[in-house]
């Protein structure tokens, strides 16, 4: 416990060491081009669930702390000042406090304070009188008292009780601090920060521009003049240009493992990285409205799939199958392999699990004549897997119709509950068990798309919130995804694995292992060219 409640004079030394590290024959200027696989609603991060906006905003903002941009594993060890200059707990870790960054401004010239941080806060709170349209991590905040001001440049988060790991929270790359002059409608937008990168412009389906913010607080950075991302849905149409050299590098994790051999074989240069995404695919049911509202069936669809056939079809091996946390070593508190297969729907005798879903579906008035029909929505890009999907329902007397809906819709579709079953990742972009777990698990939870809600999961969920002790966490942890699995209201598929891959001229550029959405910077990153 001390050594997570201590302050933190080392976050603050690596800091300084690598923005005193000399230029390593980084060269300025250039624009960083890639496209990115949908358009998203808006341009605000703390509005918005998709990677689409996160990542193209991540270098737009800055953080109180961040992840280190150069670790491949995100962990509360990796975590360094950002806006925040350093930070130490009280003694009873309910109180974490943050010396802030002066000379500091916004990207229209506005002087950044502390009355920004506490804006931002109160306003994923709900306590202010400006409100986001949509606030999908207000879950993640459930714990935070309040946030009070010292001066202009210090701040105090309150906790209710203590929370060990809330820094990894405020660390991601999704909790940017958002300016208190500028209403969140205008950060839809024209976003404004503090960070590397500031708005030109997003028009909807077709880019995303950035240029250069010349007055950073950091010293010679960014390197780059700007970065533009193309909006390309098309697959096919992102990787060959891409192999044609229009594009300096993919988007994140979007080059699939069959992809990869065409990358291979028509950009010999290119430097691919494949790495785990740490977002499951999930199989959701809507369980307040018929026919799944009924446990029985529930269990029965969970008994009738068979995971890895999703990852043999659809990454050609190169996945994961998994609890609600990403499975070890990339991520950190995920259930082991031997704990898993003990599961209900984990056994790898996918047989023997069919059979008993069949009997499951016979006791409930289905049969190979009576047939249960139902709609099976997903993004537009996710079809494939929804259609694997739709072809092992079939197994177990379930005939599904394929709804694709667009990114834009797809959203506001899952918080009306205005579906029956689906497929769609998780889009968390931590790894840690508090922002999964109350974001997704937690009755009430905005995210909580299958109107999930059990009173003793939710005391768990507080119990390993305030575990401090990795071990002992980590086994509150798997006794929550046991009591998920076994009531099969949102299963998890699988974890898939994917490349990332750029030309050889980009460089900087670390490539994190759990994590999807947390090191996109791109404050260290430069064209060799």
């Amino acid at each position: 416990m001390r050594g997570i409640l201590r302050g933190s004079a080392a976050g603050a030394l690596l800091l300084a060491a690598a923005a005193a590290d000399p230029a390593l024959a980084q060269k300025v200027g250039g624009v960083l081009k890639l496209p990115d696989f949908d358009s998203p609603a808006s341009m605000s991060i703390h509005e918005e669930s998709a990677i689409s906006a996160g990542i193209p905003m991540m270098a737009l903002f800055n953080n109180l702390v961040i992840f280190d941009q150069h670790v491949r594993q995100n962990s509360l060890q990796s975590i360094v000042p950002d806006l925040a200059m350093s930070w130490s707990w009280n003694e009873d870790g309910t109180e974490l406090s943050f010396p802030l960054r002066k000379g500091v401004k916004w990207h229209d010239g506005a002087p950044f304070t502390a009355r920004d941080v506490k804006c931002t806060w109160e306003t994923l709170l709900g306590r202010s009188a400006e409100t986001f349209r949509i606030n999908p991590r207000k879950a993640w905040y459930q714990n935070l008292e309040e946030v009070r001001t010292d001066g202009d440049y210090a701040v105090i988060f309150r906790l209710k009780r203590p929370q060990p790991f809330f820094l990894a929270l405020l660390a991601s790359g999704l909790s940017p601090v958002y300016p208190c002059h500028v209403a969140p409608r205008d950060m839809r937008t024209k976003p404004i920060g503090t960070g590397p990168f500031k708005f030109v412009e997003f028009k909807q389906n077709e880019y995303i521009k950035l240029t250069r913010n010349p007055d950073y607080w950091k010293p010679s950075r960014p390197y780059l003049d700007g970065i533009e991302y193309t909006i390309i849905r098309n697959v096919a149409t992102r990787m060959l240009a891409f192999t044609a050299g229009s594009f300096d590098m993919t988007f994140s994790f979007n080059v699939s493992i069959p992809l990869l051999k065409d990358v291979a074989s028509q950009a010999p240069d290119a430097i691919c990285k494949v790495t785990e995404d740490n977002n499951s695919r999930d199989l959701i049911v809507n369980r307040a409205a018929p026919p799944f509202d009924n446990p029985d069936l529930r269990r029965a669809v969970a008994l009738g799939l068979d995971r890895l056939a999703f990852i043999d079809i659809l990454v050609e091996g190169q996945g994961e199958i998994g609890g609600v946390m990403q499975p070890p070593p990339d991520g950190l508190w995920g259930m082991p392999p031997e704990m898993l297969v003990t599961l209900p729907g984990y056994d790898p005798d996918v047989a023997k699990n069919r059979a008993e879903s069949r009997r499951i579906m016979e006791k409930l008035g289905y049969g190979p004549d009576k047939r249960l029909a139902v709609t099976v929505s997903t993004r537009t890009f996710a079809t494939s897997a929804a259609v694997i999907l739709i072809g092992q329902l079939k197994e177990i007397y379930i005939d599904g119709q394929l709804e694709a809906v667009e990114t834009a819709n797809w959203y506001p579709k899952l918080r009306r509950k205005d579906f029956a079953i689906g497929y769609t990742p998780s889009e968390g972009g931590l790894d840690d068990p508090d922002q999964k777990l109350y974001e997704v698990y937690a009755c009430g939870a905005e995210r909580n798309y299958t109107g999930y809600c059990d009173a003793e999961v939710d005391k768990l969920i507080e119990q390993q919130s305030m575990q401090s002790d990795p071990e002992k966490r980590r086994k509150l942890v798997w006794e929550i995804d046991r009591a998920l699995a076994e009531d099969g209201g949102r299963p998890i598929l699988f974890y898939a694995r994917g490349a990332t891959c750029w030309q050889p001229q980009v460089k900087g550029l670390t490539m994190m292992v759990n994590s999807i959405s947390n090191g996109w910077r791109f404050e260290d990153v430069w064209l060799d060219k």
